[in-house]
């Protein structure tokens, strides 16, 4: 069995960005010549997320939306007062998708359903570099 771990920064803006991993994962699994296993994605920290999204024009505006109605910013949150600062609503978010995402793979492709596209999520409240770790793990 073959493991390879590569990682790679992505700019994002915060404020819930929602940017498309799905070719830089394909890329890597290209590159790594390891045709079945599973890659784990992975977004070291506590307000970002990493997980399937259909990525079109619409649900990009439609997800930031509903978490706005679901876990809002400015509210009042323990958190923003134990430490001074105004992002419990990013912790919050993240830990409602989680830090990872795990995808089989087959003969050399990603088995995602046709509209499924991997997505790092920024939540936020400002532009981050973030540390996307790709772990391909197969023969």
């Amino acid at each position: 069995m073959k493991i390879i771990t590569v990682k790679h920064i992505i700019d994002t803006c915060g404020n819930t960005d929602v940017i498309d991993l799905t070719g830089l994962v394909i890329s890597e699994l290209d590159k790594s010549y390891i045709k079945n296993g599973s890659v784990l994605i992975f977004v070291p920290g506590c307000t970002a997320s990493v997980t399937t999204i259909e990525y079109e024009p619409g649900l990009k505006r439609d997800l930031p939306e509903l978490l706005a109605k679901l876990i809002p910013e400015g509210r009042h949150y323990h958190h923003n007062k134990t430490w001074g600062d105004n992002n419990a609503h990013a912790h919050l978010r993240s830990s409602v998708f989680g830090t990872s995402l795990n995808v089989p793979f087959e003969n050399g492709e990603l088995l995602l359903g046709t509209w499924q596209q991997i997505v790092l999520i920024d939540f936020d409240e400002r532009p981050r570099k973030r540390k996307v770790i790709i772990q391909l793990t197969g023969e």
